[in-house]
């Protein structure tokens, strides 16, 4: 029984601890991912759409919430000048239904 509350508890604060709540830091030495946005949707690892609202952030699905302070972010990311020395690269949709993964084999670094 003990055992079955902590699984029940692990299950149920990974799905809070799943919302896209972003922040952007100065520094690379304090991302968590390094970002690249692209020119062309063609071009993306991953098409995000910044939703207006924290609670409209998705799970790991491309709609993305930047949050004022870091404590709050799920991920920090630090936007890079170059592709090449990105881990991801982005290009940011005008619609909600157009958020998702191009490269599902990323997507093990948003998590």
């Amino acid at each position: 029984m003990k055992n079955f509350f902590f699984l029940l508890l692990a299950v149920s604060g990974a799905s809070f601890s799943m919302a896209q709540k972003m922040y952007t830091v100065k520094y690379e030495s304090q991302a968590n991912v390094k970002v690249f946005v692209v020119k062309y949707e063609s071009q993306a690892d991953l098409k995000v759409y910044k939703v207006k609202y924290d609670s409209q952030a998705g799970s790991n699905d491309g709609k993305w919430f930047f949050v004022d302070y870091e404590s709050q972010a799920k991920k920090k990311l630090y936007f890079v000048d170059y592709e090449s020395q990105a881990d991801i690269k982005i290009f940011f949709v005008d619609y909600e239904s157009q958020a998702g993964w191009r490269n599902t084999t990323k997507k093990h670094l948003l998590y």
